[in-house]
C-alpha cells in the first residue's frame, strides 16, 4: 500500500519529466536521414540537474511554479478563488468500495459543490482547502511529506486513498492543471478555480494520462 501512495503522491513529481519531453523540441524530431524520430525519453534520472531540492522537475512553461510554506510572507489582502470537492470517479466503481462507505458518496458525486470562497494573501491551495472543509463540516485528513515539503491529502469527508483500489486518492487541479508539485507548495491567486478530485485510476479517469506514458494534457 505504502509502495502506491508514494506513486499518488509522486504523480506531481512525474508528470514534469513527461512534460519536458514534448516543451524541447515537441513531440517528435527529425533524424538526420529525413525521418521522423521519436524524441528520446527525459527521466529524473537522465536530468537530475532540472529538479529542485525538493525532486520537482520543471513546471511547463506558462505555469505557476511551486512557492516553499515556510518562505511564505501573508499578508492582509483578500481575494476571492473558486473551491470544489467531487468524487465523481467512484460512481463508475462502486463495486470497489466497501458497502459500509457507500452512503458517503453523493448521487451526483459532488461533495462541496463550486464555491467563491475568500483567499488570504499568500495563502496556498491547501490552507483554502483546509478552512472550507473545517467551515461546512467536512472530514480531512492530511500528512506532511517533507522529502516534498509539502502536504499529502489522505482522505476527505471519509473516502480515502486506495478506497476504490490501489490506484486510487485525491488530486487536485487549479484552472483545469493538475500541478506536478504539492497543494501548500501552489499559493493561489485571484480569480482561480480549484477543484478536488478522486481518481480512481491514477488519473486516467480524469484526463490525465502522464502516469502511463506520454503527457496529452492541454
Amino acid at each position: 500500500m505504502k509502495k502506491h501512495r508514494n506513486l499518488l503522491i509522486a504523480a506531481a513529481v512525474i508528470v514534469a519529466v513527461l512534460v519536458a519531453a514534448w516543451v524541447f523540441g515537441g513531440r517528435y524530431a527529425h533524424s538526420g536521414d529525413g525521418e521522423v524520430a521519436p524524441v528520446p525519453t527525459i527521466t529524473a534520472e537522465s536530468t537530475p540537474d532540472l529538479r529542485d531540492r525538493y525532486l520537482t522537475d520543471p513546471v511547463p512553461s506558462g505555469k505557476p511554479t511551486p512557492v516553499e510554506p515556510q518562505e511564505v510572507v501573508f499578508g492582509d489582502g483578500e481575494f476571492t478563488v473558486t473551491l470544489s470537492v467531487r468524487c465523481d470517479t467512484i460512481l463508475d466503481n462502486m463495486g470497489l468500495l466497501n458497502r459500509n462507505k457507500h452512503e458517503l458518496v453523493p448521487d451526483d458525486g459532488v461533495i462541496f459543490p463550486t464555491t467563491e470562497v475568500i483567499v488570504y494573501e499568500g495563502e496556498s491551495v491547501f490552507n483554502v482547502l483546509w478552512r472550507e472543509m473545517k467551515r461546512a463540516g467536512i472530514h480531512l485528513e492530511f500528512v506532511n511529506t517533507p522529502i516534498y515539503n509539502s502536504v499529502y491529502i489522505e482522505g476527505i469527508n471519509n473516502l480515502y486513498e486506495f478506497d476504490v483500489g490501489e490506484l486510487s486518492g485525491w488530486m487536485y487541479a487549479v484552472n483545469g492543471w493538475y500541478p506536478n508539485y504539492g497543494a501548500s507548495r501552489y499559493q493561489l491567486k485571484a480569480g482561480d478555480a480549484v477543484e478536488w478530485n478522486y481518481t480512481c485510476d491514477l488519473g486516467r479517469d480524469l484526463g490525465q494520462f502522464w502516469l502511463v506514458g506520454g503527457y496529452q494534457g492541454s
